[in-house]
């Protein structure tokens, strides 16, 4: 990501959950901007341009605001959206300067296919990680192609763009390649199960007896 998109952002005065009702029906997206020893501030950003900056740019977007003809460097640090029909209900925005750096969670994006007869699992998504301001990587990509049942892929493991350091803890298991379950103890369990239930319904009737 080098060059942070460009949204006209309105200073909003009025507050609360009506407020927010209102920003909305206006097709915008009620946001707080702060950071930086700053007064928190109080935006609205055009819904549909915002939208359009994370589709291209992923959720650590880094935008360039235009309040008031005041030009401010800002990091997409949270975006709520509505459950059902989707729409942005609100975002917080961080202050940045270029050139210093930001912890962000990136997504974690495993791609190719295990050896014949594996499974693959991951175990985490998101890694955090510090990074440039202006350079966060849209995602973390590892490939599993041709891995072997047993292999597991570390957080450790993971390559990072230049400049990022890894903040999650090393350790943190990422994919886990495993043998898939054979069926034959899965039917076993079931006879288990059936022998179990037969032997209880045996006991019940002998007791009534």
């Amino acid at each position: 990501m080098s060059d942070a998109s460009r949204l006209k952002a309105i200073v909003r005065t009025e507050f609360g959950k009506g407020a927010a009702r209102r920003t909305r029906r206006d097709g915008n997206v009620p946001a707080v901007l702060y950071g930086h020893k700053a007064d928190p501030q109080h935006l609205a950003i055009d819904a549909k341009a915002f939208a359009r900056v994370l589709r291209e740019n992923g959720t650590n977007a880094v935008l360039t605001l235009d309040i008031d003809g005041s030009e401010q460097l800002a990091l997409t640090k949270s975006v709520v959206v509505h459950p059902i029909r989707r729409y942005i209900e609100h975002a917080d925005l961080l202050v940045i300067i270029k050139g210093e750096k930001v912890i962000v969670d990136v997504p974690v994006v495993v791609t190719g296919d295990g050896a014949p007869g594996s499974v693959v699992t991951q175990d985490a998504n998101v890694i955090s990680l510090e990074a440039d301001a202006m350079s966060i990587p849209e995602q973390i990509e590892f490939s599993i192609e041709g891995a072997e049942i047993g292999t597991q892929v570390l957080a450790s493991e993971l390559t990072l763009p230049a400049g990022a350091t890894l903040q999650s803890d090393p350790e943190t298991l990422i994919v886990n390649v495993v043998a898939p379950a054979l069926e034959e103890e899965e039917t076993t369990e079931e006879e288990g199960g059936e022998a179990a239930a037969a032997e209880e319904s045996a006991g019940d009737e002998s007791a009534e007896g």
